[in-house]
């Protein structure tokens, strides 16, 4: 049996792509292995989808001169030995970046394990830059990631989706499934299935700003047209509030959080949202329009995330200062129902990749055989 080891935690943009392509590797006949942190979201989600997590010391880079600064050798030396380990019989390292990711990669290059490096965001990481030195293979997300393999091969896969997304994907591929994918998810949401419908979400913990901004334009929602809101957990009375004070609870749908949210996404013609990876992957691979408004925080990754398809004529970006309520007035509610709008769902389509997990899967034990160890 093919032993596929894989690398990557923290946050659910390094997991979720893991686990995706983790599921596709395990109904290939691979057995998988998990290489994690005790304080990531990994240390749940890993072995509640089954997989079984090997915990490898956490060892991030001091950022000011501390103690942690001079055991810094000592503790790296350590991650990368418990590396080794669990690298015992692998076929080949498959790494999504993150703090287990660096020592994954020292250790898979001396053992002579071959390496396979998915980056899942437009500024690569300083994990997958080093791994990408030696790397057989590095799959991007975005095609203007600037990451390459030093040797190998690079490709663009797309972002490995969760089975939710890839499905609903799939479905959309044609009118037929992408009518009765709507009118299924509206039932489970409430909504009117004809109705042209913004979806407007900032995330599980909502959008404070892009809130207030919407409904300060509610007087501006198209007769006919209705809103599906979620703004987050412990968000949503004002929101409430405000919609209700406009006259708009018939049309304007507010939910704080949703679990399902491929069902919002089935009846959506127009999504307001952030642009981080995982969200903008999704949105091309449904072939969903959007206005991204990026966190106005950080390092502007969120910016680049959006850039090809904003530049694919699919998507608009507006900074997060001037998404103001005369903006959505002028700008967001006007789409509904426009040719521009139909325009820019085409260029979404053209960008969209629903089998990145598939063919990260692929591109992983294609390795394996290359060096015959099938």
């Amino acid at each position: 049996m093919v032993k596929v080891v894989m690398a990557g935690g923290g946050t659910a943009g390094h997991v979720n792509p893991l686990l995706a392509t983790a599921a596709q590797l395990r109904d290939s006949g691979a057995e998988v292995v998990v290489l994690g942190t005790k304080a990531g979201l990994e240390a749940d989600l890993v072995p509640a989808a089954g997989f079984p997590l090997v915990e490898i010391p956490r060892v991030p880079l001091p950022r000011r001169p501390s103690l942690a600064f001079f055991t810094l050798p000592s503790r790296f030396s350590d991650a990368v030995k418990c590396c080794e380990q669990a690298l015992e019989g692998a076929d080949v390292l498959v790494g999504f970046g993150g703090y287990v990711s660096t020592p994954a990669y020292i250790a898979a290059k001396r053992a002579g394990v071959p390496i396979v490096i998915h980056e899942q965001n437009a500024r690569p990481g300083l994990a997958n830059k080093v791994g990408a030195r030696n790397a057989r293979v590095v799959a991007l997300t975005f095609p203007s990631s600037p990451l390459a393999a030093r040797v190998g091969e690079t490709v663009v896969t797309g972002l490995p989706l969760r089975s939710a997304i890839a499905d609903l994907a799939n479905r959309r591929a044609t009118s037929e499934g992408a009518a009765q994918a709507r009118r299924e998810a509206a039932e489970r949401l409430g909504v009117d299935p004809e109705a042209p419908t913004l979806l407007v979400t900032g995330g599980s913990l909502g959008a404070l700003h892009v809130n207030e901004s919407m409904t300060g334009g509610a007087d501006a929602l198209p007769e006919g047209a209705q809103v599906v809101h979620l703004t987050g957990r412990g968000k949503d009375e004002p929101v409430r509030a405000a919609v209700e004070a406009a006259g708009l609870s018939d049309r304007w749908h507010v939910i704080d959080y949703l679990t399902t949210m491929e069902d919002a996404l089935a009846v959506a013609d127009l999504v307001v949202c952030r642009s981080g990876a995982g969200t903008v992957a999704e949105m091309e691979a449904l072939g969903l329009p959007c206005i991204y408004v990026p966190l106005p925080i950080g390092n502007g990754e969120q910016r680049l995330n959006a850039k090809d398809h904003v530049e694919a004529g699919g998507a608009q970006l507006i900074d997060d200062k001037d998404f103001t309520a005369d903006f959505v007035r002028s700008n967001v509610f006007p789409l509904l129902g426009s040719t521009r709008l139909a325009e820019m769902a085409a260029a979404s389509q053209s960008l969209g990749r629903a089998g990145a997990a598939r063919a990260l899967a692929d591109l992983a034990l294609a390795q394996v055989k290359e060096d015959g160890h099938e």
